[in-house]
């Protein structure tokens, strides 16, 4: 059995649906009473008018709530960590001396600078960590490619509690020498001591691989917690942020998507108050007489029947399959008797059923076309 309309009628059908269902204060529309009513006897729920629908059919902006603001935390509030053994950072000294980094040191310049550090470590043994700057720095002078003078300055400056100092000594030494252990070792408990504790974990790791260190290992075990608790914290961090972009990005797609339906109803609207006017109207009018038909509105009293009615209005296919319900298809007779110009009145736009309700291919038991219709031709169209 094929659809008794065409396909022209089930776009404009399909889009009018598409427009009730975004915007359902549509169907308050004057032109669209007769529409109201007849959902209204099938036991449809109409939504009530919003107030802000007017006759300009102008609506009024939907105020727009301000997101609430995320509550910043602290990063102490977030991540509790132990900073017991935390210093100042020191300012670095702008004389701190580095030595000519384009100079290469005779043998005599080694000498010196050898004799320097032994000086130095005799002065760090006994305490005095300040000589032993002093020395070690007049060392650097002497032999400034030497990475082990940098890392004994750096260890002497992590006595005096100065880790800045140290970390630039360190770093300096590993430039010179990326394989020095004990460069990565006072510079990671130099890390620890500014409580970066990353970076101080990062550095023991590297010493122990380099050359274990039973030391290095030990202030390894000690920054290691903090070090886990702030790479949790971080991923806590990313996934959160990764979250609130997906979300905004959905939301930034949802919001499209609803202009997009606005826009689409504001059309529509637009065309039903100044579109060319065709035979609609007149379909409009038709239907409306049609349900004030008293016969009519007593049958759609019958839920049975205006279920069937409004299977059928959804699809007409359906027919089919009231074939053999006497009380449907007696309805259906009762609507194919009465007369329209133009048929049966349908949707605005669908130019109706085809002569009337009997216009439905294969009437049944009531057979035929309507009363008053042109007969059909016969099936038999007299070739061999």
């Amino acid at each position: 059995m094929s659809c008794p309309f065409n396909q022209d009628s089930l776009d404009k059908l399909k889009a009018f649906i598409d427009v009730c269902k975004t915007k359902p204060e549509i169907l308050h529309l004057e032109d669209l009473q007769f529409f109201r009513d007849y959902l209204e006897l099938l036991g449809a729920k109409i939504p009530p008018p919003p107030d802000m629908y007017s006759s300009t059919s102008e609506t009024k902006p939907t105020p727009v709530e301000p997101e609430p603001e995320e509550e910043a935390e602290s990063e102490e509030s977030e991540v509790e960590l132990d900073m017991e053994g935390c210093v100042e950072p020191d300012v670095l000294d702008p004389n701190h001396i580095m030595g000519d980094s384009s100079k290469e040191p005779t043998e005599e310049d080694t000498d010196k600078a050898d004799e320097k550090r032994c000086e130095a470590m005799s002065a760090f043994g006994d305490g005095n960590y300040e000589k032993a700057v002093e020395l070690l720095s007049e060392a650097i002078v002497y032999n400034p490619t030497s990475s082990v003078l940098f890392v004994k300055r750096g260890q002497s400056y992590l006595k005096l509690n100065k880790p800045n100092a140290c970390i630039k000594d360190c770093t300096h030494a590993l430039e010179l020498n990326p394989d020095s252990a004990a460069g990565y070792k006072f510079r990671g408990r130099a890390y620890r001591l500014i409580a970066q504790w990353e970076n101080a974990a990062k550095d023991l790791r590297q010493a122990c691989k380099i050359d274990f260190d039973e030391q290095a290992d030990d202030w390894l075990k000690e920054v290691t917690p903090n070090a886990q608790k702030i790479v949790q914290h971080k991923l806590k961090q990313e996934r959160k942020k990764t979250e609130k972009e997906i979300k905004e990005k959905a939301e930034r797609v949802r919001k499209a998507k609803e202009a997009y339906a606005k826009a689409a109803a504001a059309d529509a609207e637009h065309n039903i108050h100044s579109g060319p006017q065709t035979e609609a109207p007149t379909n409009m009018g038709d239907y409306y007489k049609l349900l004030q038909d008293p016969e009519i509105m007593e049958a759609f009293k019958d839920p049975e029947i205006a279920a069937a009615i409004q299977d059928l209005s959804m699809d007409p296919s359906n027919y089919m399959k009231y074939q053999s319900n006497p009380k449907v298809m007696g309805f259906l007779m009762k609507l194919s008797q009465k007369k329209f110009p133009g048929g049966f009145p349908g949707f605005p736009g669908m130019g109706g059923f085809p002569s009337g309700m009997g216009g439905f291919p294969g009437a049944g038991p009531f057979g035929g076309a309507p009363p008053g219709s042109a007969p059909r031709p016969s099936e038999d169209d007299g070739l061999d």
